[in-house]
């Protein structure tokens, strides 16, 4: 017997975008919104009027947004900033190349990105720093205050201040580290790794570890609660949230919300409220409420349509979200 209940409905609060590619990422420039293509294409829409830009000769791989710019890494080996307005700049370019798996923003508006085994990195003022490392760097993440990185690869997380010769902290846990996030608060540390778990690390004199096990698939998106309290994962037919009150998840079990027979491919917390967004590579999406485990119908599955993207406004009123066929959308918050 089938005891999930169906959940009451958001959806005609959602207004359709029309992207026509895979959407590698969605942002909010303000009030307009970037959708990053997998095409290398940037689409601009704004109150239902829309407009494309090439903003990389091959396709988008990665992409971040401070508000003010879309920021974009290619296979084409560019770094590329998209605004509301206007054409995209370059930032930098490697002359082999070489893909840019991964870009990040700071809240200053520092940048950084990989490329092969290095990871560079430009303060606001526009000067570059590089740290070559011993395996390829996967996820990059700057701190939430200080110009400080840390950067996901085998075997480990570097935490790496590039304005001092000082060398980089190493947290050593075997095995292949993918994504990385720093908690808000910056206490903590936390990876997704190709061997189906999270793990983290509470940051001092001597890191204490953090192990989250159990998820059938890779846990690839990650959010934190407003409050720095809870952290969502995807990679389940749930969203797995551990908790951080305290000392962190160690010997407490994590809550699951949105149970479905379909994976969870992105998870979002509201900016501030604890509301989780949850997207299934079926396509559907839940709003989940965490007090009460309540559950609101955003977007009913569909077949090839799994959620790729998704983007809460600074404000809180208005989700986005995009798919791996082409198909995006815009939610406005009723009341």
């Amino acid at each position: 017997m089938d005891t999930i209940s169906k959940p009451v409905s958001l959806r005609e609060h959602v207004v359709p975008v029309e992207a026509g590619e895979h959407v590698v990422a969605v942002a909010w420039l303000k009030q307009t919104l970037a959708l990053a293509l997998a095409d290398g294409r940037v689409l601009r829409w704004r109150d239902g009027a829309a407009d494309s830009v090439a903003a990389h000769r091959g396709g988008i791989l990665s992409a971040c947004s401070d508000a003010e710019r879309l920021i974009s890494g290619g296979d084409d080996g560019r770094v590329v900033a998209t605004a509301s307005e206007g054409e995209p700049t370059e930032i930098a370019a490697d002359p082999k190349r070489r893909w840019v798996d991964t870009v990040t923003l700071s809240s200053s508006g520092s940048i950084a990105w990989n490329v092969g085994r290095s990871v560079h990195a430009r303060d606001d003022k526009g000067k570059v720093k590089s740290l070559d490392v011993a395996s390829t760097p996967q996820g990059v993440v700057f701190a939430p205050k200080g110009y400080r990185l840390a950067i996901a690869q085998m075997n480990g997380v570097s935490l790496w201040y590039p304005n001092t010769e000082a060398k980089p902290e190493f947290l050593e846990w075997k095995g292949s580290h993918l994504d990385v996030t720093w908690s808000p608060d910056g206490r903590f540390v936390v990876t997704s790794m190709q061997e189906n778990a999270l793990h983290g690390w509470r940051l001092g004199d001597k890191p204490t570890h953090m192990r989250m096990t159990g998820y059938p698939a890779k846990p690839r998106s990650l959010s934190w609660s407003h409050d720095g309290l809870w952290l969502a994962s995807s990679g389940a037919d749930a969203a797995i949230v551990w908790p951080f009150q305290g000392e962190g998840p160690t010997g407490k079990a994590p809550r699951e919300c949105g149970a479905r027979h379909a994976k969870v491919t992105r998870v979002a917390f509201h900016p501030k409220a604890l509301v989780l967004a949850v997207g299934y590579d079926d396509g559907c999406i839940l709003m989940i409420r965490l007090v009460d485990g309540s559950e609101l119908l955003v977007r009913a599955a569909q077949r090839g349509s799994g959620i790729t993207a998704f983007a809460w406004d600074k404000a809180g009123k208005r989700l986005a979200f995009g798919a791996e066929d082409g198909a995006a959308g815009v939610l406005t918050l009723p009341g």
